[in-house]
């Protein structure tokens, strides 16, 4: 059995990873840490877990670990770690990180490695980890589409894209744009052109096509709706719609969790389950790309429990055998 530490267990994403752990066949959850809701139940702060753990939220760390997931908002991972140097600096017990802290790899200055875990670009790499950044809810969704291109030297124009998020990816905390009465029913742009994603797909597309140099157009929405994302790309690609559906489905062969289909997707088709659905549309010189995730589980929780499972060379697939929520 993998021993498993999670650090801020109270949040969308600790209570996710939560939710596939506890049924995670290979996985004993040594403690959830959490100081704010220390010696309260799981089940009292993530309600639908009643009847599924009797776990109890603890403001210790214990390193008889064999990994720990640090849950937590961007910058408060970097901050915890330097706040902990006595638990990190002997550890012998892999670490994932769910922020955006170890991205970029240029970024912040470290003694260690974090491979960016995006299993469908660095599956290797990520079977060899010690440290991994797990990738961004946008990134996971966006990327998806593109690599197939970069990976033949294709995106040699600009790069127009729209995505469309629920209300989770912003968090826990309540703020002005989260809280029901104003997201209900309403629409609204946010950060657009600028969004922190924007750095790590540069980064993984580089990393598959060095010459990429061109601008992501990108425009992100918040939805009113509390999970999932979908995305459309558009840009221009001189290949067939044939040509290209082969390109997607060979890329995403040995993936198992990326869908690549003839039908135009839905949200509900992955809300709920760690996979990915990608669909393509030619128009004249244009390549319509959609791209649909779960923002938690894909695009969180349940990407880091795929790359747990590279890590310590288990089925991709276990405990992900999750069900959408159909109709």
């Amino acid at each position: 059995m993998i021993k498993v530490g999670i650090v801020g267990g109270a949040g969308y994403t600790g209570g996710e990873l939560l939710r596939i752990l506890v049924h995670h066949p290979e996985v004993f959850i040594e403690f959830i840490n959490s100081k704010s809701n220390a010696g309260n139940s799981v089940w009292e702060v993530h309600h639908d877990l009643i009847g599924d753990t009797d776990l109890k939220f603890s403001s210790e760390l214990s390193d008889n670990i064999d990994v720990l997931f640090l849950c937590l908002g961007h910058g408060d991972s970097l901050k915890f770690i330097n706040e902990n140097p006595q638990y990190f600096s002997k550890r012998k017990f892999k670490l994932i990180d769910l922020s955006q802290d170890f991205r970029i790899q240029s970024g912040i200055s470290r003694d260690v490695e974090f491979i960016y875990g995006l299993p469908e670009l660095n599956k290797n790499k990520i079977k060899q980890a010690q440290n991994i950044a797990n990738p961004g809810c946008f990134a996971t969704c966006i990327q998806l589409g593109l690599l197939p291109l970069a990976s033949i030297s294709a995106l040699n124009n600009e790069v127009h894209l729209t995505a469309i998020t629920g209300s989770t990816g912003a968090g826990q905390k309540p703020t002005e744009t989260t809280h029901f009465s104003w997201r209900a029913n309403n629409l609204s742009v946010y950060k657009a052109f600028e969004h922190q994603h924007l750095n790590e797909i540069k980064q993984s597309l580089r990393q598959l096509q060095p010459s990429f140099k061109e601008e992501i157009n990108f425009i992100p929405y918040r939805g009113d709706f509390p999970r999932g994302i979908i995305a459309n790309i558009h840009v221009k690609v001189n290949k067939g719609i044939d040509e290209l559906y082969d390109l997607y489905n060979n890329v995403y062969k040995d993936h198992p969790f990326v869908v690549v289909s003839r039908k135009n997707p839905d949200l509900k088709q992955v809300v709920n389950t760690n996979k990915a659905i990608i669909y393509l549309e030619k128009h004249n010189d244009y390549l319509l790309i959609i791209s649909c995730i779960d923002n938690l589980v894909k695009g969180a929780s349940g990407q880091a429990v795929q790359n747990m499972n590279l890590m310590f060379g288990l089925d991709e697939k276990s405990g992900l055998k999750l069900k959408s929520l159909g109709y």
